[in-house]
């Protein structure tokens, strides 16, 4: 799709003022049609509130995000399928699968296995029709249910687990690297920094896998999808900052939080003394299953990539326990 910013005129753009109204992002006094300063002040604050860096412009990560932000559960039949299902509701279910104890993964409003497994064991456990759809029926039955407790969903427990049970060395870990190529100069620098951490954590007996080879550009999603496949413990993304801030980010949005990933940003932010943790909804950061990090600065190199494989090892070691 083609981007959409302040100066745009059209019913693409009234269309991108009516969701975001709906959201509660109001647009006036902007004439509708009509891509004003108002306009651009409700696009930044909704890509504010979805973790998506703001520019005040509407592209292809905020259009799905305005469209996904749209559903609620029982709007529609939601089911696995390929295309997987997203959305706000897809969240929801989520969400409120976990809360009651049963195992959905992640909170990322993507209709995967592990939300299909979910779904139907509590089809199962209520006596429903176990066909893997959530639509009405099934969103009535989880209100009525989640009405009766409010407890931490299962992927945060799980997330807790993982930092609690952390091995106290990096090595047998396998951590994967993931150098950013949305362009030539970014894929070069980003794999400056990854080899040099992929050479660091090899020596300190590690298993470190860079998810692309130097001379390819695969996209975000089946580098994340590569990370499912292989079971990896850790994922570190590298990307270039250019209209976003610096910063390493970690998987956050409205509906959750990944308590792993926000623990290692902060741990590599204190000990890489340059950037800050903030949270996001990058594609690596959502998609993957491991807890997951992107460090994001204006330059990469290799210094910042043995500088990041020695902060993970400090990690390993215990220094996040202390708060430190």
């Amino acid at each position: 799709m083609r981007l959409y910013h302040q100066g745009d005129r059209g019913a693409p753009v009234r269309d991108v003022q009516e969701r975001l109204a709906a959201l509660g992002f109001e647009c006036a006094p902007d004439e509708l049609g009509v891509f004003g300063a108002a306009t651009f002040d409700a696009v930044l604050e909704f890509q504010s509130s979805r973790g998506i860096p703001p520019d005040g412009i509407v592209g292809p990560e905020t259009w799905k995000s305005l469209v996904e932000a749209g559903y609620r559960l029982g709007d529609r039949m939601l089911y696995h399928r390929v295309p997987m299902m997203r959305g706000d509701d897809v969240a929801e279910l989520q969400a409120r699968l976990n809360s009651l104890g049963f195992d959905s993964g992640k909170v990322d409003g993507v209709f995967g296995p592990d939300t299909l497994k979910g779904l139907l064991d509590f089809q199962h456990n209520r006596h429903m029709a176990e066909d893997g759809i959530a639509g009405v029926t099934v969103a009535e039955e989880l209100r009525l249910v989640d009405m009766a407790t409010q407890k931490q969903g299962r992927e945060a427990v799980r997330e807790r687990q993982w930092l609690e049970t952390l091995p106290r060395s990096i090595a047998g870990q396998h951590i994967y690297l993931d150098p950013e190529c949305r362009s030539p100069e970014e894929a070069a620098q980003t794999w400056s920094a990854a080899a040099e951490a992929r050479t660091d954590i090899q020596n300190m007996g590690g298993r470190p896998t860079i998810s692309r080879s130097v001379d390819t550009t695969p996209p975000p999603l089946f580098r994340a999808q590569k990370s499912r496949r292989m079971d990896v413990d850790i994922v570190v993304g590298f990307a270039i900052a250019e209209q976003s801030e610096e910063g390493i980010f970690y998987f956050s949005s409205e509906h959750s939080e990944s308590q792993a990933g926000r623990a290692i940003a902060e741990h590599l932010g204190t000990r890489l003394a340059v950037v800050r943790p903030a949270g996001r909804v990058l594609p690596i950061l959502k998609e993957t299953r491991a807890p997951a990090v992107v460090l994001s600065l204006r330059t990469l190199d290799r210094r910042v990539g043995h500088d990041v494989a020695q902060a993970l090892a400090e990690m390993y070691r215990g220094g996040h326990r202390e708060g430190s």
